[in-house]
């Protein structure tokens, strides 16, 4: 069977290509902290390859002959939420399913799990892991995958029966416990469903030693897995196509591998195993993952909705200068790999989300638009973008029906830049592409519109700000901004967008159209 590159679920390495777990994660100092009996916690975004990860250290583990080490994944006892018992059932149980699979010369779990769990239902994953300790005949080792899906007293319950057994290790309780999940321990909140208090995981589990973050791939590790499939098939990937590949994920695992089997495994082109993989075909790929929405990209379009991800994510789209964000939202949005710090703050983990960001919270409208734009009214003769035309009409749209469309978002404050992105969004559906800038704290959003029409490429760009304080000041800055922004992409005209969202304020006053030149760049001003 011809291996392929794997989008869903642990990694087999008789179907898959793969990166060694060596490579991914710092395995000495795993070893040496299980060494040391150490409890400790290893996180990284979704679709990172966690599991792949812990799967090959049990394997790893159990082969050394120096431990018997279990992998388990409690996600299946979120179902229940706040129920202890039944939640505690349901992790006996599959701990008692797994020693069959991985363990089968063990009946020690499978023979109690039932015992344990009518002694005490709601401390049976602690009696359990006690005998489990006390039977073996190897330290035992124990890897629990999605930890922070269980919610309040349920995820307390666990942390706190592993902390009362921490101190009767390695005879009596594990000698180590690796907690695996999205967040760091730091993160967990221990939020009730009936209105406690919520609790912090750390205090929960003042036992953790440590906290083990899973990196991104690096470039190399790209070209690695890439030439894999060049090794068993003959078919090659440019070295622009792997440089774009990094440009575009980051190094996110799970976009690296959907890119490439999107560009060789679903392309017509690419099936073709003597056509070489080219950085057209990997823009092809990401083009079409995100108009599929994918899982993954569905996922993360989903997160949008919480509190937490949109109190930073909101002032990120706005561009809002406003810095006033809670660490521990920020904190959350990096665990959950939507958001890195970088020298100049925070900004989106890497341009495919940059795109299903702004994307996913104008769907909507971009449908409702469609018969606004989709008439081709503002293409040129030549085939190029009427770009002050369609401004002029964006203007009047804005104008008319603003106040009633952006309600429709949920993120009311960046509104009117997620309306002008819904509009062009239906324009470039057409054949071009958009790319969007911004982040906590800049004050603005950059747009670069790329057009292709004929034999000739087509560039706009445009700069989006929230006027603040006098329109003197905004504009000052506005257009300080739109020259950097110019001059970044090596052009010497643009448009920069003003919004007043100030209700008092006519739109008389509001609507008007200005044109500054300085030092060879020529910037359309429009009010709204």
């Amino acid at each position: 069977m011809e291996k392929f590159f794997n989008t869903s679920g642990p990694i087999r390495k008789d179907k898959h290509y793969f990166i060694p777990i060596s490579q991914r994660i710092d395995l000495d100092e795993i070893l040496k902290l299980i060494d040391q009996e150490k409890y400790f916690v290893l996180h990284a975004p979704r679709q990172s390859g966690k599991t792949t990860a812990l799967l090959e250290l049990s394997k790893i583990l159990n082969e050394s002959e120096k431990y018997k080490c279990l992998y388990i994944n409690v996600e299946s006892a979120q179902a229940v939420r706040e129920n202890i018992e039944q939640a505690m059932l349901i992790i006996t149980q599959d701990l008692a399913r797994r020693e069959k699979i991985y363990l089968p010369q063990d009946n020690i779990l499978a023979s109690n799990a039932d015992d344990c769990y009518r002694r005490s239902p709601a401390s049976a994953l602690g009696l359990l892991l006690t005998i489990w300790a006390q039977e073996s005949t190897l330290p035992t080792v124990l890897l629990i995958d999605e930890i922070d899906a269980l919610v309040g007293d349920t995820l307390s319950s666990v942390l706190r029966q592993l902390r009362d057994g921490y101190h009767e290790r390695p005879d009596n309780f594990p000698q180590s416990v690796i907690l695996c999940g999205v967040r760091d321990l730091r993160d967990y909140r221990i939020e009730s469903t009936t209105g406690k208090a919520p609790v912090t995981g750390g205090s929960a589990y003042n036992i953790n030693s440590k906290s083990l973050r899973m990196g991104p791939f690096t470039q190399d590790e790209i070209k690695e897995l890439y030439h894999q499939h060049t090794e068993a098939t003959g078919q090659a990937f440019s070295e622009e196509a792997i440089g774009l590949a990094f440009e575009l994920t980051c190094g996110q695992p799970w976009l690296v591998n959907a890119l490439a089997y999107e560009a060789c495994f679903e392309n017509p082109q690419g099936k073709d195993r003597s056509q070489t993989i080219t950085a057209d075909l990997i823009t092809a790929a990401k083009e079409s993952l995100i108009l599929r929405r994918v899982t993954h990209l569905d996922q993360l379009a989903d997160k949008l909705k919480e509190p937490k991800v949109r109190r930073v994510i909101e002032p990120m789209v706005s561009g809002n200068l406003s810095l006033d964000v809670v660490q521990d939202d920020i904190d959350y949005v990096i665990d959950l790999g939507l958001v890195v710090g970088t020298r100049m703050g925070f900004k989106i983990a890497n341009p495919i989300y940059h795109e299903v960001i702004p994307r996913q919270l104008t769907n909507i409208n971009q449908n409702l638009l469609k018969s606004v734009v989709d008439n081709l009214w503002y293409i040129n003769a030549d085939g190029s973008i009427a770009v002050e035309k369609l401004l002029q009409d964006f203007q009047q749209f804005f104008r008319e029906n603003s106040e009633s469309w952006i309600q429709r978002f949920e993120y009311l404050e960046a509104g009117p830049q997620l309306l002008l992105q819904a509009y062009l969004q239906r324009v470039v559906n057409g054949g071009g592409r958009i790319d969007r800038e911004y982040g906590l704290g800049r004050g603005r959003t950059d747009i670069l519109l790329t057009w292709p029409y004929g034999t000739q490429i087509q560039k706009v760009v445009f700069e989006l700000k929230i006027l603040h304080g006098s329109k003197k000041k905004t504009l000052a800055e506005g257009l300080v901004q739109t020259k950097m922004y110019l001059d970044k992409v090596g052009h010497k005209e643009g448009h920069l967008l003003i919004f007043n969202r100030n209700k008092k304020i006519s739109w008389k006053q509001k609507i008007y159209r200005e044109k500054h030149v300085d030092k060879g760049y020529k910037i359309s001003v429009w009010g709204m």
